[in-house]
């Protein structure tokens, strides 16, 4: 279906060794088999990749392919950890709130100013879909106003 549009390849630093190897054939050859299938299918996605891991250390380890490596590495985008960019959590937050309370039919919730500076202070390991999911949580189990103490209840603060 992607032959001549783009394939979004998520958490590629946890593919096995044998579906590497399939897809660095598939790309440097333009061709995939089915899987039970004898005919060869031609190909020609454009490919977005993205892991949560450092592809160079994995090489390093054996556990990823440096030729895959190089054929997936045209353009390089790194997108800093949410812990990285707190600032960018209240805007985030109050996206999520307002989607989360739309979506379960619920009036829109607020959070307090020590909520959003609890949110900012929070350890996201998770990165976005964590913080989208606590938000969710707090949305269903909270009182209109959601407060510090729903956050650090809901969620792991930095210490």
């Amino acid at each position: 279906m992607a032959k001549k549009g783009t394939l979004f390849l998520d958490e590629i630093g946890d593919m096995s060794a044998s579906a590497q190897a399939k897809v660095l054939r598939a790309l440097q050859e333009n061709v995939i088999q089915r899987v039970g299938g004898e005919k060869n299918i031609k190909v020609n996605p454009r490919i977005i990749a993205a892991t949560n891991k450092n592809l160079r250390k994995e090489i390093e380890e054996g556990n990823f392919r440096e030729d895959l490596y190089h054929r997936l590495s045209v353009i390089l985008i790194h997108v800093p950890t949410l812990n990285d960019r707190t600032d960018d959590i209240p805007m985030l937050a109050d996206h999520f709130l307002t989607m989360t309370c739309a979506e379960h039919g619920i009036p829109r919730k607020k959070f307090t100013e020590d909520a959003l500076e609890a949110l900012k202070n929070t350890n996201w390991s998770g990165n976005i879909r964590e913080l989208r999911n606590i938000i969710e949580r707090m949305v269903i189990l909270c009182d209109e106003e959601i407060t510090g103490f729903d956050v650090n209840t809901f969620s792991n603060p930095r210490a």
